[in-house]
């Protein structure tokens, strides 16, 4: 018989420390850790794969990781408190430092990048674009990454689906509920994880094979704020709502923050290049 869903009873814990190791015994290591933590590993190896066709220095390089790590992380907190739930954490300011109990919000991540890229582009002496056309690659596999956490934690899926891929997130529900009362939903978080992955093959044989990159200034930082917040928009449509205040939407929080991105991106996309030639 074959099965028309996929049971995901996945631990979203991969060990716990030994209550008699120091200072992080008793203390869990998840999935979702390891898997924010390669976003800066697998990153930092495909930047400086462009920084060596490039010809710049590891110095420089190195710079770059440190930053967008504080910057996405801090990004991505203020985001997510300040978006989806202010009330509680404005009166709860403490809280803003609990990073461990979830909540990271990609939009505030790349309002963070974007920050700290115009910053270290000053520091290089290097066009802000330039910056953002060659950090975008290492970026789009990063939310591939990003969002294989969330389906590890079981977390920010769809709504129910008859598709023969629909996920049963068993651990959103009681203990000993049967299989059969627990909907299938859409896996959303494969979904967009597909679509970082294609982003990210597209943008490196277009910067390698291609030389894209040198040959239209701005074209890979549009294309992937519009493909990837585009797709982010669509994707939305049947994903259930984050926090409550969502239900009374029509269009939810992060299509309201995918919109600004799509225009810029379909701004570098098409219309860049020839308003600045028109410029000169």
């Amino acid at each position: 018989m074959i099965l028309n869903y996929v049971v995901w009873d996945v631990n979203p814990y991969i060990f716990t420390f030994p209550e008699s190791f120091p200072l992080l015994g008793g203390r869990p290591v998840a999935w979702y850790g390891l898997l924010w933590a390669m976003v800066f590993v697998v990153g930092y190896f495909i930047m400086k794969k462009i920084y060596r066709k490039e010809n710049l220095s590891d110095d420089m390089l190195d710079k770059l990781v440190f930053g967008t790590l504080i910057f996405t992380i801090v990004g991505a907190r203020l985001g997510h408190c300040l978006f989806y739930e202010p009330g509680y954490y404005l009166a709860n300011p403490e809280k803003f430092l609990y990073v461990w109990e979830g909540g990271l919000a990609s939009h505030g991540g790349a309002i963070g990048i974007l920050i700290w890229l115009l910053i270290y582009s000053k520091k290089i002496k290097k066009p802000y674009l330039w910056i953002l056309d060659r950090v975008v690659i290492a970026v789009a596999i990063g939310g591939a990454f990003i969002r294989t956490g969330n389906l590890m934690n079981s977390e920010i899926y769809g709504y129910e689906t008859t598709l023969p891929w629909g996920f049963k997130f068993v651990r959103d529900w009681a203990p000993g509920t049967p299989i059969e009362a627990i909907p299938a939903c859409h896996p959303t978080q494969i979904y967009e994880a597909l679509v970082c992955v294609i982003v990210f093959v597209i943008l490196m044989y277009l910067y390698f094979k291609k030389d894209t990159a040198e040959k239209r200034m701005g074209f890979f930082f549009g294309f992937f704020c519009t493909v990837i917040f585009g797709s982010r928009i669509l994707i939305e449509f049947i994903k259930q709502p984050q926090v409550e205040f969502e239900n009374s939407m029509v269009l939810d929080m992060g299509q309201w923050l995918s919109i600004p991105f799509v225009i810029v991106g379909i701004y570098f996309m098409f219309f860049y290049k020839y308003l600045k030639k028109a410029s000169k």
